[in-house]
């Protein structure tokens, strides 16, 4: 019997504003675009932007190098505290309702 891979519960969610703390744009700060949870990768506006070579075609009919966002591991992001505006860790917490809400570890406060 074939063992079924599961995808793990990820924190952050398409519309969280991030800070980048590993790689080519460490320190760049966006807002999450898509998120590809197969891949644990997402896409942030203007982070990780890479050229590509495009060929002449009917929607682009010059061609030419196209600037875009590639995506990038949700490991090298952190989610930006909506209180303090600095880097935090997420946590998931029930709130008074008995729903499962996702709050930041350094203010406490409640994330969307």
């Amino acid at each position: 019997m074939e063992k079924k891979k599961t995808t793990p519960k990820l924190k952050i969610r398409k519309g969280d504003l991030v800070k980048v703390i590993a790689g080519d744009s460490k320190g760049q700060q966006g807002k999450i675009v898509e998120v590809l949870v197969s891949k644990n990768r997402v896409i942030v506006e203007g982070i990780n932007m890479v050229s590509k070579h495009t060929k002449p075609s009917a929607s682009n009919p010059n061609g030419g190098i196209i600037k875009k966002e590639a995506p990038i591991h949700i490991s090298n992001l952190m989610l930006i505290d909506p209180k303090s505006g600095e880097p935090t860790r997420v946590g998931r917490v029930r709130n008074s309702e008995g729903k499962l809400v996702r709050v930041a570890k350094k203010s406490g406060e409640e994330i969307k």
